[in-house]
């Protein structure tokens, strides 16, 4: 019988764990080209302040992304790796190809797939936390923290309160 890296979580939690950070892993890589496409095409008074901001976002993504897609791999899972199976499994739509947003719907689309991370993390820190995965949880609670961090920023930039 194969084990997971942490023997006292049985196979079939595992299984679950890696499911839903396998939809983490997703959700990250279509973020991060959300993100890329809104640094290199926006526009308006704010370009040098949000083209910086998307940068320091999607810089912050690529480290969720490999680091929760390392953890998958630790615990015996498989990392979804194209853009097909990122699509397919992403808790957020695929980028709009409107390269013309406006510059403030940008950082009010980006609150909105944050949150949409959020609520997945959410869910996989319940799961991770009821299995007994206490390093996965650990992991995906420090993301959410900077995330939970993010949106507050994103929302002071407009001018709103925290939600």
């Amino acid at each position: 019988m194969e084990h997971t890296s942490h023997p006292h979580v049985s196979n079939e939690d595992n299984k679950k764990v890696q499911d839903i950070v396998n939809k983490v892993v997703a959700t990250e890589a279509v973020y991060l080209f959300k993100l890329y496409h809104r640094h290199f095409y926006v526009k308006g008074s704010h370009f040098f302040t949000l083209h910086e901001k998307f940068e320091e976002l999607y810089t912050h993504a690529t480290g969720v992304f490999d680091e929760i897609a390392e953890r998958l791999l630790a615990i015996n899972g498989q990392p979804y790796s194209s853009m097909t199976e990122f699509i397919e499994h992403s808790a957020l739509e695929d980028y709009p190809q409107n390269k013309k947003t406006a510059d403030m719907d940008m950082v009010r689309d980006t609150i909105s797939d944050i949150h949409a991370i959020v609520k997945l993390l959410v869910d996989a820190i319940e799961l991770t936390s009821e299995v007994g995965d206490s390093v996965t949880e650990d992991l995906l609670i420090g993301y959410k923290t900077e995330y939970d961090k993010q949106i507050w920023m994103l929302n002071a930039f407009l001018g709103r309160a925290a939600e």
